[in-house]
């Protein structure tokens, strides 16, 4: 009989990190994995390498046959956005079943007892989804704590307010993360205002940001209202209870999609 296996997938994010230090000891076995994209942020590298020397275990690298930019030739520069995930199908999912294989196989995925939204969970018949979290009924202080006690902390990505892990250009971002990563890593700012200039050679142009093109967004009098509209958010929402992207980016967040955001990509 084929040996069940236990894999954990790291996205870079604070949930995934949690759940790896929480389950350590408690699968002695498990492998971890991350499915590299080659368009994360550099804070996403140096943190898997600290959780990596906390596991004292090697975090498996997975890559696609092919990259983000030959799939974006291959959809006609059409790049992915929240109703065409692509990107998350060819970069993350596919990598993973492959890394999977036909065996049986336990998926341990970190989502919390405080969240409504459900993971992905693979259609491959040898593959079971379980959630510690959420069967523990550990909610976001929880995962905080934990972190903290680890000695990880939270992602140096926070640092500067971004809130998820994934791509730099994630079209999951909060519009003040766009003007926050143009301050902070301005090259891979105008890479991704780059992407949507190739999408208007053929005649139908996409955004990251919705319908507000990144060269729109990073105006000066448009950064000034953006951050104006964050500042009143943060005001707003200061004693109360909130999403990761209130408590972290302090902002509104009501332009985005946190609910929907990729399980796989940013837990």
């Amino acid at each position: 009989m084929t040996e069940t296996r236990h894999i954990l997938s790291l996205s870079g994010g604070k949930d995934s990190a949690a759940l790896a230090v929480y389950m350590r000891d408690r699968v002695p076995a498990m492998e971890y994995i991350f499915h590299d994209t080659e368009k994360e942020l550099p804070e996403t590298y140096e943190y898997l390498a600290r959780l990596e020397a906390y596991l004292g275990r090697t975090i498996v690298r997975s890559r696609p046959d092919y990259g983000f930019d030959k799939w974006l030739d291959v959809f006609g520069g059409m790049i992915p956005s929240s109703h065409r995930r692509w990107c998350t199908k060819l970069l993350k999912l596919k990598p993973f079943e492959s890394y999977v294989g036909d065996g049986p196989v336990i998926n341990y995925v970190g989502l919390r007892a405080d969240e409504e939204r459900e993971g992905f969970i693979s259609k491959k018949g040898n593959i079971k989804t379980v959630y510690p979290f959420r069967d523990d009924g550990l909610v976001l202080t929880d995962v905080l704590r934990i972190l903290e006690e680890s000695g990880l902390g939270l992602p140096t990505y926070t640092q500067w307010g971004r809130t998820r892990s994934g791509c730099y250009f994630c079209f999951f971002q909060q519009k003040i993360e766009w003007v926050r990563l143009k301050e902070t890593h301005p090259a891979l700012f105008e890479q991704a205002k780059e992407y949507e200039y190739a999408n208007k050679a053929n005649g139908n142009p996409f955004y990251w940001s919705g319908d507000e093109p990144l060269a729109e967004l990073e105006k000066p009098e448009r950064i000034k209202e953006i951050k104006e509209k964050w500042e009143k958010g943060r005001l707003k929402n200061k004693n109360s209870s909130k999403t990761l992207v209130h408590i972290l980016g302090n902002g509104e967040g009501d332009d985005e999609f946190e609910s929907d955001a990729c399980t796989i990509c940013r837990v």
